[in-house]
């Protein structure tokens, strides 16, 4: 694994509206990896699918938590976990396939997953039946690499 940069956690109950706050905060911590605006709103849309997924499925109308750690991690890589103790995902795989849902009574579209897997680099998705679900997301921040790329470039002339 590369090296932690820096890193924070946050937990929020499994409240509708903290899916936004959850955006927020992981905005304001993305930062600093000086992300473009395209980097920045696919980081966002991601952590707002798996906060809404850990709301609305995780819990299912109960309360809990939800713990999200955002790691910057070396080679320019900014992580996120979204983890929730809710009801747990019995086939991870099949959840996974776009638009397959298991919220049809309130109109879902099933695309969650299928959303993340589009605007990061790597989603994982570990889940236990009664016991919660673990998503993993990484993205690459290309912008900060081109940075470094060009300022070691402008040394070497």
């Amino acid at each position: 694994m590369s090296d932690v940069l820096n890193e924070m956690r946050v937990l929020l109950p499994s409240q509708s509206v903290n899916e936004a706050v959850a955006r927020r905060v992981v905005t304001a911590f993305a930062m600093q990896t000086d992300p473009t605006a395209c980097e920045l709103a696919d980081i966002k849309t991601a952590v707002s699918e798996a906060v809404t997924n850990s709301i609305v499925h995780g819990y299912r109308g109960t309360k809990g938590n939800i713990e999200i750690i955002m790691r910057i991690l070396e080679g320019d890589i900014f992580y996120i976990r979204v983890k929730d103790r809710g009801c747990g995902i019995k086939d991870v795989k099949k959840a996974m396939e776009p638009l397959y849902t298991t919220a049809s009574e309130e109109e879902r579209a099933g695309l969650g997953f299928a959303v993340m897997e589009s605007f990061m680099d790597s989603v994982s998705v570990r889940s236990t039946v009664g016991k919660g679900t673990c998503v993993t997301m990484k993205k690459r921040i290309l912008s900060r690499s081109l940075v470094r790329a060009g300022a070691a470039e402008d040394e070497r002339h």
